[in-house]
């Protein structure tokens, strides 16, 4: 397909789809959680939340689409863009995008108000919270009424989740389903990651700290050169 313009228009999309796109994660999410936690007999609120949830990720597709096709890269975007694609497969993990597109919106309006050290941790942070949460849900919908479940209230798959994103893994609640044991190991490699990015950043915040310090006592201590030293004499 011949678009003209490709690259203006590509990026005048991704600038108009960037807030609909910050605000249709969290709804996407909130609307997973109705359908999954509603225990109500009233089956009108799931029903809303399911065509709420089935909306969003069809804007979600589209978006995907119209990127896919601007962007003249054919099969490469597929590949070249492998987290959008594994997110637009795995809703769940929409979360990861959230801080994407937040930091874009910020970019694009401001300056970030913390410093580089800052916004990695406080967006680590925020991802392992949100992805904690998506995955609580998304194992104790599979692991309730499973033969031999141990996660039998959300309040144990939160603390199933909280174990496993921070690599602790007490072994007191355990998902017994396939899916269950799918989204564990999901939730652990995706716990790695964020934790090695917060231990890494917040320890070259640390040695940056230090040195500067370091370097502010020695030049305490140490004795400012004289003015009255004579330049060296010329070469030859």
């Amino acid at each position: 397909m011949r678009v003209r313009n490709r690259p203006e228009r590509l990026r005048d999309w991704e600038r108009g789809a960037e807030l609909p796109m910050l605000v249709g994660s969290p709804l996407f999410l909130a609307c997973y959680a109705v359908c999954v936690l509603n225990q109500s007999s009233n089956p009108v609120v799931r029903d809303v939340a399911l065509s709420v949830l089935v909306t969003v990720w069809a804007l979600f597709a589209v978006d995907y689409g119209v990127r896919l096709v601007l962007s003249g890269q054919g099969a490469h975007f597929v590949t070249k863009h492998w987290l959008d694609t594994v997110v637009l497969l795995l809703p769940l993990l929409r979360p990861v995008r959230i801080v994407n597109t937040y930091v874009a919106l910020q970019r694009r309006r401001d300056q970030p108000r913390l410093s580089l050290y800052g916004r990695v941790m406080a967006y680590a942070g925020v991802t392992a919270a949100l992805l904690s949460f998506a995955a609580a849900l998304a194992v104790y919908q599979q692991e309730r009424g499973a033969p031999g479940a141990t996660i039998r209230t959300f309040g144990d798959s939160v603390w199933w989740a909280c174990s496993a994103i921070t690599t602790v893994g007490y072994g007191d609640v355990t998902p017994v389903t396939p899916l269950g044991r799918l989204f564990a190991v999901c939730l652990m490699l995706c716990g790695l990651a964020l934790l090695g990015a917060v231990t890494g950043s917040f320890s070259s915040w640390l040695i940056q700290v230090f040195g500067r310090e370091d370097r502010a006592t020695g030049a305490e201590r140490g004795s400012p050169p004289p003015d009255d030293v004579p330049p060296p004499p010329p070469a030859g």
